[in-house]
């Protein structure tokens, strides 16, 4: 390893905020982190860590240092990388955030990213908008994918438009609407609602559309989960509001109609997005690239 174990462990100790947890996290025993942090703070003449006995939280200065780690990780990361790709191809692990109404058609990215780079391996993980941002910055995520009006504004990220969400009503067939092919945002909420919860970005933008009609929507279920969500519009009880690209590569569920909502009619723009750090590693380059083709084909089909 080119950076110093300590530097990992004090990164540990950030993430875990729990000297225990950060030890087992690192394989090691808590005096040996102790002494680690203990020899880091004399090297650099600082305090890292705010004394007791137990941990409290990092001193400015740890806060300092523990950025200044990342930066280094990420950067050997990035080294490591590069000299894999001159080797035998891009390798490595791939770590993607997702907002959940973009878990299906996100395959479109990542089967198009694993079929030109086969070496690496692909995590994705179901986040809130806020999640991805918060772990993107402690370099916990390497990109995300969430709606491009998400407040991005001010941050130092790299956005790429993806797709465009138009959203529908998934209601049970033989239900109210029977024989419609298309549905106002106010009859909607005359049926009872599955939706997101008030967490998810989603939601928040629903509730916004609902507000602007001077309607308060009531959900009588809500879940974090997609598949929750179209399990229980299967059961017959519920309608759900999602955006129609989640039915895209799975498809219609037996039973359920699927209506566009009008008045107004309304979409927002999904796109990955990345941490905007200089240099990037290959893997974001090759991760970009794919971006900008998929936007071009959703562009394409419009």
């Amino acid at each position: 390893m080119m950076i110093a174990r300590k530097y990992l462990y004090l990164i540990a100790l950030a993430r875990e905020k729990h000297f225990g947890r950060a030890a087992l996290a690192c394989h090691i025993s808590p005096s040996t982190l102790s002494a680690a942090i203990s020899d880091l703070e004399a090297e650099l003449g600082v305090a890292v860590v705010e004394r007791g006995k137990q941990f409290t939280g990092l001193t400015p200065e740890g806060r300092c240092v523990v950025d200044y780690a990342h930066r280094m990780v990420a950067g050997e990361e990035g080294l490591r990388q590069e000299l894999a790709s001159l080797r035998n191809g891009l390798s490595g692990h791939l770590r993607l955030g997702v907002i959940p109404t973009a878990l299906t058609v996100v395959a479109s990215l990542t089967s198009a990213f694993s079929r030109r780079h086969p070496l690496v391996t692909i995590e994705v993980l179901s986040l809130s908008t806020n999640e991805i941002l918060s772990r993107m910055q402690d370099f916990e995520l390497d990109a995300g994918v969430v709606y491009v009006e998400s407040g991005l504004a001010g941050r130092q990220l790299l956005t790429v438009p993806l797709w465009n969400e138009n959203h529908v009503l998934l209601t049970p067939s033989g239900g109210p609407f029977e024989g419609r092919d298309s549905v106002t945002w106010v009859e909607a909420v005359q049926v009872p609602l599955c939706l997101l919860t008030t967490d998810m970005q989603n939601r928040k933008t629903i509730d916004a559309v609902f507000a602007r009609l001077d309607r308060t929507v009531r959900p009588t279920l809500e879940s974090n989960s997609i598949v929750s969500m179209l399990a229980h519009v299967c059961s017959g009880s519920w309608s759900a509001i999602l955006p129609h690209s989640v039915l895209d590569l799975i498809g219609t569920p037996a039973g359920v109609q699927v209506l566009p909502l009008t008045e107004p009619a309304v979409a927002w723009a999904t796109g990955l997005v990345v941490p905007q750090r200089e240099p990037r590693p290959p893997m974001i380059e090759a991760l970009l690239t794919e971006a900008h083709n998929l936007n071009d084909s959703f562009t394409k089909d419009e």
